[in-house]
């Protein structure tokens, strides 16, 4: 049976469509995941969230304990994870209000947990993470996206920063020499951590704002925020719908 877990920054919770009313027991042994998680009986198949913030957006990027929050989820028998993460856009198709489905990453963070495998927890093991995303997972996402009529580039390699700051024009420009079309602080350990578990992964990225200095004007945090208020209430639709379609 597919079980499906979302993790976003985000508390879906106060959007209506995914009906995440049931908080769900779960253990790592990794110390404190980031929030609960909260179960959904509005589908066939089991449905999770949980904020990878915490519900309160009150933990940095880089003190996630991204460990935690991928163990809690294998612990539940979750075969998937949809990521959903908000991003900076680089590419002329990126521009604030797009959806993205990344397809490759570049990872520019430091000092995180990085693996399972570190010969303290696990066994030291090297895994392959040439395609970061879960193939037949991203196809389902894009293929359903095409079917509802929702906009969405289907390509991007997501550069991972370290936050919780956003960039300096200069670093943005470093990113788009490096190839990078996309910018945002969440996806790594994420994937690659779901990846050693042997967890589908894919993300669903919405572009708040363009990198810094490719506009005139300093960036706006409020309108950021407005921005991807208004757009979570289109993917949770977009969600909803898929999960049923299962």
């Amino acid at each position: 049976m597919t079980k499906v877990a979302i993790i976003c920054g985000t508390d879906l919770r106060q959007y209506s469509g995914l009906e995440l009313t049931r908080e769900v027991a779960a253990s790592s042994a990794y110390g404190e995941r980031s929030s609960a998680i909260f179960a959904s009986s509005a589908f066939a198949q089991d449905v999770f969230f949980m904020a990878r913030h915490g519900v309160q957006s009150s933990i940095a990027p880089h003190q996630i304990n991204y460990r935690a929050n991928i163990d809690a989820l294998k612990s539940l028998g979750v075969t998937q994870i949809i990521a959903v993460n908000t991003v900076g856009g680089l590419h002329s198709s990126m521009a604030p209000g797009t959806w993205i489905c990344p397809d490759q990453i570049i990872d520019y963070t430091y000092g995180r947990e990085q693996t399972f495998f570190d010969g303290v927890n696990k066994p030291m093991k090297h895994i392959d993470f040439s395609f970061p995303f879960s193939g037949s997972l991203r196809d389902s996402l894009i293929a359903f996206a095409d079917e509802q009529g929702l906009p969405i580039v289907k390509y991007g390699t997501y550069a991972v920063t370290q936050g919780p700051r956003l960039e300096t024009a200069a670093e943005i420009k470093r990113l788009q020499a490096d190839g990078a079309h996309l910018v945002g602080m969440t996806m790594m350990p994420e994937a690659v951590l779901a990846r050693e578990l042997d967890i589908g992964y894919c993300s669903l990225c919405l572009s708040a704002n363009w990198g810094a200095g490719m506009e005139q004007e300093p960036l706006d945090i409020d309108a950021i925020y407005a921005l991807v208020k208004s757009g979570f209430v289109d993917v949770v639709k977009f969600l909803s719908e898929y999960l049923k379609q299962l």
